[in-house]
């Protein structure tokens, strides 16, 4: 059964192609046909204009002369072998013919009426004779000094012969076409088949692909250099994407596992440990030591479960923020001391200086921009090596007083080339051997971006990264009286 794209090119191209080929032929056939009768017709308008010339000037005293001149001028008609010629008396009648056999009183030829009602003083007829055969002939007339009809002759041609040249030659246009039809079918319904069965072959590998198997690219073939090609490579290129986003996924499935997994194991343990205590097994220090891991561990926890649902709030839109003139300085100011303890306690040196300028507000969520900071020195710290330094500035000068740059740089460990342009991507983690689920560098640039700033990573292997916070100042009207929700 045809049907998709053949079908609709059958009915709207093809069907269009047919109706004009179908034209031409009956064009061009009706064209042949003018054709030969206007080349008979003019035959017979030549011997008739031939005649004008023979009886020019003819005066006749009677009939019987008019007859004797006409059988005079049919045994000296040069013409015989193409037509025949038949004298008419003044009443119409047949009296003498080139064939010598007079035709049936039957026969109705009207030329000779018609002739006598032109001006011209001729007429032509074209239909069948009593024989079935097909005839054209003309007749003129014959007048006497006075302008009187004495007669007229009738040059008739049987049209068989014609009919059959335009028979021949109709067949001949036919055939022509239908094998026209037939070539632009054919070379149609090829191109049609090169565009249905790659996009069917496309169809099935898609529809394998939604299913999880991503071998099926390996059946996709690339034959065209055009559009069907473009879409093989795409289609190929989606595949690749969707395998490696779906074994990110994975990745950080398991990693977030892994992550939920540690802190509720020491939670467990710990609350074991302390239940023993209400039987007088434990003593007030490890009891103090297991209470300070279970909320340290519990904090861990909310922390991966808040960095989760703004992943989803992000994916989904509906991510909300209460924007208000902000001071950054303070905001960053607080993040650092809350990081200065454990900094202390990984042996890292965490540097930091407060600017001795004063810095314009900036229009923002202070609580995501907290978070924002948060994930960048947690990454910092996390990285960098027992030893190390973490330095943390922020730049403001009057060259650029539209911007606010924040800029933290680590001695660690560094991402690779490959991996730099993708470190933002959701799910991906460039350094599987540190804990984390991946996606806090994501919700960090999402955030900044609905600030209006920019998240920018430089980093090169075993030498560590830099990363540029950059903010736009507060302008005057860019906030309301009091905070505003933006819902994304």
């Amino acid at each position: 059964m045809i049907k998709g794209i053949t079908k609709r090119w059958m009915l709207n191209t093809l069907s269009v192609i047919l109706a004009i080929i179908i034209l031409i032929i009956v064009t061009l056939i009706v064209s042949i046909s003018y054709l030969f009768r206007s080349q008979i017709e003019g035959d017979l308008h030549s011997a008739s204009n031939e005649l004008s010339m023979v009886f020019s000037g003819f005066r006749a005293d009677n009939a019987t002369e008019f007859t004797g001149a006409s059988r005079d001028y049919i045994e000296n008609f040069d013409k015989k072998e193409q037509m025949g010629v038949m004298v008419l008396n003044s009443s119409g009648k047949v009296v003498l013919t080139s064939t010598g056999f007079l035709p049936s009183e039957k026969e109705n030829m009207t030329d000779f009426d018609d002739a006598k009602k032109n001006t011209a003083g001729f007429a032509f007829w074209n239909g069948r004779l009593l024989s079935g055969e097909r005839a054209m002939s003309e007749t003129r007339l014959i007048k006497d000094e006075h302008g009187n009809v004495i007669g007229g002759l009738r040059y008739i041609v049987s049209m068989e012969p014609a009919q059959s040249r335009i028979i021949f030659f109709s067949l001949i246009v036919i055939a022509v076409g239908i094998g026209i039809i037939a070539m632009v079918v054919l070379s149609g319904l090829a191109f049609i088949r090169s565009i249905v069965k790659p996009i069917r072959r496309l169809s099935e590998t898609a529809a394998q692909i939604a299913q999880g198997d991503f071998s099926a690219t390996e059946k996709i073939e690339h034959k065209y250099d055009d559009e069907i090609g473009d879409l093989c490579d795409a289609v190929s290129d989606m595949a690749k994407d969707l395998q490696t986003t779906e074994q990110m996924k994975n990745d950080f499935i398991s990693r977030v596992s892994h992550e939920l997994r540690t802190p509720l194991t020491a939670i467990k343990g710990w609350a074991e440990t302390m239940q023993l205590g209400e039987r007088g097994t434990i003593d007030r220090r490890t009891f103090d030591r297991g209470m300070g891991v279970i909320i340290k561990e519990s904090g861990r926890l909310t922390g991966i479960v808040e960095e989760l649902l703004d992943f989803g709030r992000i994916q989904s839109g509906r991510m909300v923020l209460m924007k208000e003139k902000v001071d950054i300085l303070a905001e960053f100011d607080e993040t650092v001391y809350m990081l200065k303890e454990r900094a202390v306690e990984e042996g890292i040196h965490l540097l930091y200086d407060d600017p001795d300028f004063l810095l314009p507000p900036i229009y923002g969520d202070r609580n995501r921009l907290k978070q924002v900071f948060l994930n960048i020195l947690d990454n910092a710290l996390k990285y960098t090596p027992k030893g190390g330094v973490v330095a943390a500035q922020v730049l403001y000068t009057k060259d650029n007083p539209d911007e606010i740059k924040i800029v933290v740089t680590d001695s660690g460990c560094g991402i690779p080339a490959e991996d730099l342009p993708r470190v933002k991507d959701k799910f991906y983690k460039a350094n599987q051997n540190v804990g984390g689920s991946g996606i806090g560098l994501a919700v960090a640039d999402e955030i900044m971006n609905l600030h209006n700033g920019k998240l920018e990573i430089e980093s090169g292997e075993g030498v560590g990264t830099t990363v540029t916070l950059t903010f736009p100042v507060y302008k005057e009207g860019e906030e309301n009286t009091k905070p505003e929700q933006v819902k994304i």
